[in-house]
């Protein structure tokens, strides 16, 4: 750990009185999180206590939903399987799509492509299972695609608190599917029908 990175993160020498201090280290925490994160993950990564964190997320809520000083900001913090993460506010999620949709390109790389293909075979699935079935880091694709309106959050694990995907209606209209049972079979495309997938897949 160098000198410099030793400094910040003692910046938050009295979470009790340096309050701002620790709404704003939770900021950049979140800011960056693909998973939603619980009290006591972020109390660790800060070095402070759960009560303190506790207190600043409040805070963070209450300034984000524009019941303290400020204007309720187009995003918002929420507690999802028992962790907290940042969140378009519900009635911007149109505007959100629409420029997502107008700044991308169509075109999907490889990469996606068999992603999207494992989503698609094994809904729900995790970042995390796609991972392992993949052997690759998956967080950039999924972002991707979730972009791009092809996936979307689904539900939670409600024992790993991990975000469960599933693919979209813009995938079916892509596809020209009415139902994802309209997919090919995939054992005829694979060495011995059970590579990756489970023995029922589609």
């Amino acid at each position: 750990m160098t000198d410099k990175t030793m400094t910040d993160h003692a910046v938050i020498e009295n979470p009790e009185t340096d309050s701002i201090q620790l709404e704003r280290a939770l900021e950049a925490i979140l800011m960056i999180a693909d998973e939603p994160q619980s009290l006591v993950s972020l109390a660790t990564a800060l070095s402070v206590p759960v009560k303190a964190v506790k207190a600043a997320i409040e805070g963070l809520v209450t300034d984000l939903d524009g019941k303290g000083e400020g204007p309720e900001r187009g995003f918002e913090l929420r507690e999802v399987g028992g962790g907290w993460r940042f969140y378009v506010r519900e009635r911007f999620d149109s505007v959100v799509a629409d420029f997502v949709l107008t700044q991308n390109p169509t075109k999907l790389s490889q990469a996606a492509l068999e992603t999207l293909s494992v989503i698609a075979y094994k809904q729900p699935i995790s970042r995390g299972q796609i991972a392992s079935i993949r052997a690759v880091n998956v967080d950039s694709v999924v972002r991707t695609l979730v972009s791009r309106g092809m996936i979307t959050e689904v539900q939670t694990d409600t024992e790993t608190g991990a975000i469960l995907y599933g693919t979209t209606e813009l995938l079916l209209v892509q596809l020209g599917i009415n139902s994802l049972d309209d997919l090919p079979h995939i054992s005829p495309l694979l060495s011995d029908g059970t590579e990756g997938f489970d023995v029922d897949a589609r």
